[in-house]
């Protein structure tokens, strides 16, 4: 089997599991999201057709909203807070130095697939400021020192 092919039962197994009701689109392009990484033209096209809409409301719908994604998502999603208390504590060199050692800017993905790197406006966690969060574990006080002991470049 082909991974396209597995691919589409994959999808097909998560379409499934929906009605086919437009108040479905949502939990439908998080479920792919979740499953895929991103949602792909294919998956797209193929939800619309699910739902019986055009192609062009569901990727409307899905641009509407900044969670989904549509390129690759790194293995190692790297989430860089710039919201007030990390601006006045030094954040704009952290993102600096972590744009430096991967190579890619804030929205990108490497080419290898390692890493994504976000700018998010508030994580919440202003007494930790500087906070970088990479997949679901939270660093806070980051210098840009400490980027690359955290990336595991060091």
């Amino acid at each position: 089997m082909s991974n396209e092919t597995d691919a589409n039962g994959r999808l097909d197994d998560i379409l499934a599991g929906y009605g086919i009701e437009r108040s479905n689109i949502i939990p439908i392009l998080q479920a792919v999201q979740a499953e895929f990484g991103y949602l792909s033209v294919g998956s797209i096209s193929a939800i619309a057709k699910y739902l019986r809409l055009s192609e062009s409301v569901v990727y409307g719908v899905s641009t509407f909203y900044a969670q989904f994604k549509f390129v690759p998502v790194g293995k190692r999603l790297i989430r860089v807070c710039r919201g007030t208390a990390c601006h006045v504590r030094g954040v704009s060199r952290v993102l600096d130095e972590t744009s430096k050692l991967l190579g890619i800017d804030p929205g990108e993905t490497t080419a290898d697939l390692e890493y994504s790197l976000e700018s998010i406006a508030c994580f919440g966690s202003c007494a930790l400021a500087p906070v970088m969060v990479v997949n679901e574990n939270v660093h806070g006080k980051v210098t840009p020192d400490r980027v690359k002991k955290i990336l595991g470049k060091d």
